[in-house]
């Protein structure tokens, strides 16, 4: 496989830009605000049973996040929780979605080096306004062939956007924080996958799976260690 005809993916968040440790600090604080209530760990084991019924129903992101945490807030008051405390729990999400986009270390200039070799496409999952505010704020857009925001990311969805976009499996590389969203999904497919752990994983990201794809399957420190893992998929 030549470089140029290589099409690389990249997922967003923690990939691109800080995300995770946003709802850790927003974690913090609804842990703080419930604390007169409940422990800790009942606290985070409530709210993430809610957050996986209401998957389904709201998809990933901090709106979902917001109306799950209110949801556990009044389960676990027992429908005490007063109205300023459900508001403190609106401006949170919106504190959330307001935050500033604070891009990884190496992103930028690696987008930049890479863009005028190889098509390269966003594929990210979540609410939609938020990633394309997202987006928008990090300056990247450009670099960018398509944009895809998806509601969830496993083989299928990565089997229809390659399809979508004339893409063999086999010239396709996908790069993020997620074994189990990013990566997994890909090798089976046939593509390769380039594995940059965040220091911080959502539980609900979290595989028990081995990889084993000797030559398709890469595990990096930082996006500026990129072009070396495309240089021996060459």
């Amino acid at each position: 496989m030549a470089e140029r005809d290589l099409v690389i993916g990249f997922d967003a968040d923690d990939t691109l830009w800080h995300n995770e440790s946003i709802f850790e600090r927003s974690h913090e604080r609804y842990r703080a605000l419930l604390a007169h209530y409940h422990d800790t760990a009942t606290v985070d084991r409530t709210l993430y049973a809610t957050e996986m019924r209401n998957l389904e129903l709201y998809g990933y992101g901090v709106k979902g996040f917001t109306l799950s945490a209110i949801e556990t807030a009044i389960q676990l008051t027992a429908g005490k929780i007063s109205a300023r405390e459900i508001q403190e729990l609106i401006d949170l999400g919106r504190d959330m979605l307001a935050h500033p986009v604070d891009l990884l270390e190496g992103a930028a200039d690696t987008l930049a080096a890479l863009a005028p070799q190889h098509r390269m496409l966003l594929i990210t999952k979540g609410d939609l306004l938020d990633q394309e505010r997202k987006l928008a704020k990090s300056e990247l857009a450009g670099h960018f062939r398509a944009v895809e925001i998806v509601s969830e990311k496993n083989a299928d969805t990565y089997a229809h956007i390659l399809r979508r976009h004339a893409i063999k499996p086999e010239r396709f590389l996908m790069v993020g924080n997620s074994l189990k969203s990013d990566i997994v999904p890909v090798l089976a497919l046939g593509g390769a996958g380039a594995h940059v752990p965040y220091h911080l994983l959502w539980a609900h990201e979290r595989t028990e799976t081995v990889v084993d794809a000797p030559g398709r399957f890469f595990t990096i420190e930082s996006l500026r260690q990129l072009p070396a893992v495309i240089e021996a998929l060459a």
